[in-house]
This record gives C-alpha cells, structure tokens and sequence, in this order.
C-alpha cells in the first residue's frame, strides 16, 4: 500500500494494530475521520484518551469500573449472593446482554494455560476465595469458555473450594449448560444460547465426573 502522506500512513498503521483491523480497514477509517469535522476528531481523540486514563478495574470482581466499584457491583438490585466466574470482561458483556443473570461476577482474567505460561497465581483465583470468605454467597456459576484450559480451570478452582459440589460455609458449586460447542468462545455464543445454558447449569460434581 502507497500513500502520498506520511500522516496518513503513521494513521492507517496505527489503527491497523487494533484486532481485527486489516490495513484496507484502516484505511477506510482513517480516511472517514480526515472527512469529519475538526471538533467531531478532537472529541473522538479525547473520549479514547480519556477511558485509557482513567478506566479502572473493580476492586471487589476486577470488572471494567469507572470507579472503586462497577456499576453492577454498585447495583443494590444485583443478588450478591450469587457470584458467575468468567475469563474475561467480554464475557461479562455477553452474558449481561442475555438479560438472564441478576447476580455479581468475578473476572479470572484468563484461565490457567501452561502452554502459554499462564498459571493460577497469574488470575484472580485468590481474590475470589477471599471473596467466599467474607460475603455471603451461595453459589458460584463457572462461566468459562468449553476448552481444555477453561476446563482444566475450573476443576482446579473447584478443587481448591474442596470439589464435591460444595466450598466454604456450603456454597454450591456450578457450571454452565453445555450448550456451546466444545472449543468455542463463550462471548461469541448467541443470546438465547447462553442464556439457557446459565438457566440449566449444572453441579460441578457432575461436570467433573463426566469429564464434559
């Protein structure tokens, strides 16, 4: 690809690190933003400047939070007492978009992959068992994407809330409904799917005998 201007081109390729964004994408994005009004661009540069600057993660799940707690978390409608563990806050995105869950959530952010030299002290496992310790909860949904890694981390976890279904103080112990294709990505699951899959969860008990 040619350009004719050297800030057009430091433009596309800076737009074309961004996931999913080919250098034709770019391009196009660029050259729709060199149309728009002045204002209209600062305004635009200054939104994404700012969420960088002061985004935060929620101390309590370690959601995305514009302050010390997300707005779910913030929530006094929200059932604290039922906590859904999930790898990552799309995941949190997508299931919310069901609008089938009325419970907090913890973000692992990740699952265990050694492979990827990703270990359980690099996640949120910790916080979470702190979190059974000191709130009220009565059960905990494992939310996780149905791949080796995502399985390899909940038996890990469960094990570590003493498998058998039940952790501290008798907390049930779920997961999801295999609704979802084995290798799948949660977050790409549609609505109705996911939806029923959280409805229909199941004892890990089971989940880990079965081996499913």
């Amino acid at each position: 690809m040619i350009f004719s201007s050297t800030l057009l081109e430091n433009a596309v390729n800076e737009f074309a690190k961004l996931p999913g964004i080919g250098k034709k994408t770019a391009l196009r994005l660029v050259l729709h933003l060199v149309k728009q009004d002045l204002q209209d661009v600062t305004q635009f540069s200054d939104i994404i400047a700012r969420m960088r600057n002061e985004i935060k993660f929620c101390k309590r799940c370690f959601n995305i939070a514009d302050d010390e707690l997300c707005n779910i978390c913030k929530n006094g409608s929200r059932k604290t007492e039922l906590i859904c563990v999930v790898e990552n806050i799309r995941d949190v995105i997508a299931i919310e978009s069901t609008q089938q869950f009325n419970g907090v959530y913890h973000v692992l952010g990740g699952v265990i992959s050694p492979l990827d030299g990703i270990g359980p002290d690099q996640l949120t496992i910790d916080p979470l068992l702190e979190r059974l310790q000191q709130e009220s909860v009565e059960e905990v949904i494992f939310a996780l994407s149905p791949t080796i890694q995502g399985d390899t981390t909940i038996y890990y976890i469960s094990k570590k809330l003493n498998a058998g279904g039940k952790g501290p103080a008798g907390v049930k112990i779920s997961t999801i409904a295999r609704g979802i294709a084995f290798g799948g990505e949660l977050e790409y699951a549609d609505e109705m799917t996911l939806a029923k899959s959280i409805s229909n969860r199941i004892p890990v008990e089971n989940f880990i005998v079965s081996g499913n």
